[in-house]
């Protein structure tokens, strides 16, 4: 099959023939039809996360079932599946109450085994992992749930549980971050977004920001106070940097809850968060880790109502030579939007 291949850390991708996946005992082998980009897949390029070289990224992804493991009982080949970024073991304590999403013994397409960045990829246990998708959401649209869409939807539904008139702001408008501004205004919050490119601003307008901040040097969490009448409700950190996490921190009212979405490597040693004011104000900082499988059903039937409309996010769509040539540079790209990859093109 047809694979974006790194074999250096840092290193220049290349699309080259490898061998095609087998199922695990416990998995399955999907068709790839669509995969997104997401700055998590340029985290493991430049080696802020531990993987083993040779490898093929990409963690969003969607497709058709064309190899079921002996194990496997509830999928069946021509299958139409998603997954969440992270799969689950399907055997502990975590998974069995529903929070795969956390489990221990996870693992991660794109991570801890090759990802979705070719014609075909591997999955493990897929009666605990595997999505079904309907036939009337289409693959693109399904495969950007994987990790940007289903995290923010987790984060604002069930980790910061936003309610209507609430002010939430949104710090950084990527794929996650324009994510997160459809769903929170989706349920009712009142939304503020924050990005350095206005492109991307104006699509958030679009998805229904409120307010839009242009991150020129100016002073956001004042910005963000005057706007709100004294600090948001809801932070999201939808970028991953110490002046991003910062930023969402300070922009809160006392009592305001953080959400960190977006990854914060030790890059240049470990992050500084303005502690002081968690404390002082009695802030809540909470982390978002993709959402588990069995979590799904509630956010697709939004989607098949048309309450939610991933599909919007999807900026444009690209072919696996203008994915290795891309993901280099990624973490600087201007994107408004999800990067979403055929790999049959």
């Amino acid at each position: 099959m047809r694979a974006v291949v790194i074999d250096a850390v840092g290193g220049r991708p290349e699309v080259r023939d490898v061998a095609e996946p087998t199922a695990p005992p416990d998995g399955v082998v999907v068709r790839v039809m669509a995969t997104g980009m997401c700055r998590s897949d340029w985290h493991a390029w430049a080696g802020h996360d531990e993987i083993a070289l040779p490898h093929v990224p990409g963690h969003e992804l969607a497709g058709v079932v064309v190899g079921v493991g002996s194990g496997v009982r509830r999928w069946r080949t021509g299958d139409r599946v998603t997954v969440p970024f992270v799969c689950g073991c399907g055997r502990c304590d975590w998974c069995r109450s529903g929070d795969a999403q956390v489990c221990p013994d996870q693992e991660q397409p794109g991570f801890t085994h090759w990802g979705s960045f070719a014609e075909y990829v591997a999955l493990h246990a897929a009666d605990t992992n595997l999505v079904a998708v309907p036939e009337d959401v289409d693959f693109a649209t399904a495969a950007g749930l994987g990790c940007r869409f289903a995290t923010a939807y987790r984060a604002l539904a069930d980790r910061a549980h936003v309610t209507a008139g609430e002010w939430v702001t949104v710090v950084g408008a990527g794929g996650v971050g324009l994510s997160a501004v459809m769903i929170a205004r989706a349920l009712g919050g009142r939304v503020i977004a924050v990005d350095r490119n206005p492109e991307a601003l104006a699509v958030a307008r679009e998805l229904g920001a409120e307010h839009t901040l242009h991150a020129d040097g100016t002073d956001m969490p004042e910005a963000v106070a005057d706007l709100s009448g004294g600090g948001s409700h809801v932070a999201v950190d939808a970028v991953g940097s110490e002046q991003t996490c910062s930023d969402a921190v300070l922009s809160l009212r006392r009592r305001g809850r953080h959400v960190q979405i977006g990854l914060l490597p030790p890059v240049e040693g470990h992050p500084r968060v303005p502690m002081a004011r968690v404390i002082g104000w009695e802030l809540d900082l909470l982390g978002s880790h993709g959402m588990a499988a069995a979590d799904y059903p509630a956010m697709m039937s939004l989607i098949e109502q048309g309450a939610l409309q991933p599909q919007r996010l999807i900026e444009r769509t690209i072919g696996l030579e203008e994915a290795a040539a891309l993901l280099p540079a990624f973490d600087r790209a201007t994107v408004a939007g999800m990067t979403m990859i055929d790999p049959t093109l």
